[in-house]
């Protein structure tokens, strides 16, 4: 590495981001897995447990004087509220501050808010509580979706972002099967066992802070903020490991970057690049988001009351069920994100949308004649989404590797909360009456809203989507330090 000191900041040329592209998958690559990726598994566990754990939560002896529709309806919504709001905040946060600091910070806000709403004593207690839980893990997103990317090689970014994301749903099937558990009053008192849910949250969360304390820093976000004498150390220091390893030496890494070293990106530059400097990116962006979320919410919104009111299955039997669809949508990036990498992010991207929309379009037909039944509407479901869901995680890998590093968290968060947004706000105001109304040709019509959308978004990607398979982050967006590129291919 060179540096000279100039006005502005020095300029430094490093070959970090080819050091890191092109190391053999290693353990310390699994440590990173671990670390950061394992908070979608709570994220999907909060999200399923409150929603199973409504029924409970309002019955006399719960010790909450909540009831169902405040639990679905006002705390869902604060929940929602405050990932999109922990999103911005923190997003913004972790492009200023770096990764590691907020990666620590915002599991530390979840562990907090969690641990506080398993004690509630009031329904204002609880409102807050889920409202600082999903501050916190709005957060984890920018912050973990950026340090995944600039820590992963290049070669395998894009299954892993896949399976990490999809990995959410993990957490689902955890949440729906704890929650037949905990509403089980021969185990636990009623005031007792929703409590215990979410002191389980707490706990595998302790966990996992533990293995993240070891997780570095983002080399890439170091040597760009003044750090690139750490930065080379740590990039030594995993290269020795990974020698130990593989036994033997790594091949040599030949591009290199410069840039010009700065502290901090003003919110006004990383408004202006993303959507100025990218406009076709951000419509991507926006379209996938978009897409994924409705028909996401056309699906899992009603689908306890849709198995109840049109195919008698019992309240509490749908549990059983969501957990089934549920490992399904992990299954999907599991054997397809590999093919993101190999096949190419264009065509998986457009591929999954368009095909789970016509999917979804399919069963509203089926279900709208009558041709359904219980088991073969659950497996319709498992379909549409073991395809929707690579698709939907191949949203937030698109917004983490299609726009300058110093724009990245804040990207991640904006695009995740304006899906969140529309998601958790405006598919709710548009699918309750739908899939409520008991009318089978209502929840068609809901089904074919989030499909129509779902291959809009595709539509989308067949068009703007970025050939990115393969390609070291800076080749997909020049950072803004960047003062020259050598031996670099064009952006």
């Amino acid at each position: 590495m060179s540096g000279n000191g100039v006005p502005g900041g020095p300029t430094v040329t490093t070959r970090i981001p080819a050091r890191l592209d092109r190391l053999p998958w290693s353990r310390w690559h699994w440590m990173i897995v671990i670390g950061l990726g394992t908070v979608w598994i709570l994220d999907g566990l909060e999200v399923t447990v409150v929603g199973n754990i409504a029924s409970r939560l309002s019955e006399d002896g719960s010790g909450l004087a909540i009831t169902d529709a405040q639990v679905t309806g006002i705390a869902a919504a604060l929940y929602v509220a405050g990932a999109c709001s922990g999103a911005l905040v923190f997003g913004w946060l972790t492009d200023r501050f770096g990764r590691k600091k907020l990666f620590l910070i915002t599991l530390a806000v979840y562990l907090a808010a969690t641990a506080l709403t398993a004690v509630s004593f009031s329904a204002w207690w609880f409102f807050l509580f889920r409202f600082l839980t999903g501050f916190g893990i709005g957060g984890e997103y920018a912050a973990i979706n950026s340090a995944i990317d600039e820590l992963i090689p290049s070669k395998y970014r894009g299954r892993v972002d896949l399976i990490i994301n999809g990995s959410f749903w993990l957490g689902a099937v955890a949440g729906s099967l704890l929650s037949v558990l905990a509403l089980n009053t021969d185990i636990f008192p009623k005031d007792i066992g929703w409590r215990l849910t979410f002191a389980l949250g707490v706990v595998l969360g302790l966990v996992i802070l533990l293995v993240r304390r070891h997780v570095p820093e983002s080399p890439r976000w170091m040597f760009i903020h003044g750090q690139d004498e750490a930065a080379e150390k740590l990039v030594d220091g995993v290269e020795r490991q990974v020698e130990e390893e593989i036994g033997g030496p790594l091949p040599p890494a030949e591009q290199a970057i410069t840039v010009r070293q700065r502290k901090s990106i003003g919110f006004g530059l990383i408004a202006r690049t993303v959507f100025r400097s990218y406009p076709k990116r951000a419509v991507l962006g926006l379209a996938l988001f978009v897409g994924q979320a409705f028909l996401y919410n056309a699906v899992t919104f009603g689908f306890g009351s849709i198995l109840v009111k049109f195919f008698d299955v019992s309240s509490g039997a749908t549990g059983y069920y969501f957990a089934v669809i549920a490992f399904c949508n992990f299954l999907g990036p599991l054997f397809l994100g590999r093919l993101f990498d190999t096949v190419g992010r264009k065509p998986m991207i457009a591929g999954t949308y368009i095909t789970s929309g016509l999917l979804l379009f399919a069963t509203a037909w089926l279900f709208q004649n009558g041709s359904l039944t219980a088991a073969t509407m659950t497996g319709c479901w498992c379909l549409v989404l073991f395809v929707a869901s690579a698709g939907a995680s191949s949203a937030y890998l698109t917004v983490s590797e299609i726009f300058p590093m110093e724009t990245r968290a804040m990207a991640i968060a904006f695009f995740y909360a304006v899906g969140t947004a529309a998601g958790g706000i405006t598919g709710p105001l548009v699918f309750a009456d739908l899939t409520g109304s008991g009318v089978p040709g209502d929840t068609a019509l809901a089904f074919c809203i989030g499909a129509a959308l779902m291959v809009a978004g595709g539509l989308v990607a067949l068009v703007f989507a970025v050939d990115a398979e393969g390609k070291s982050l800076e080749d997909i967006a020049t950072p803004l330090s960047a003062q020259e590129k050598e031996g670099a291919g064009p952006n």
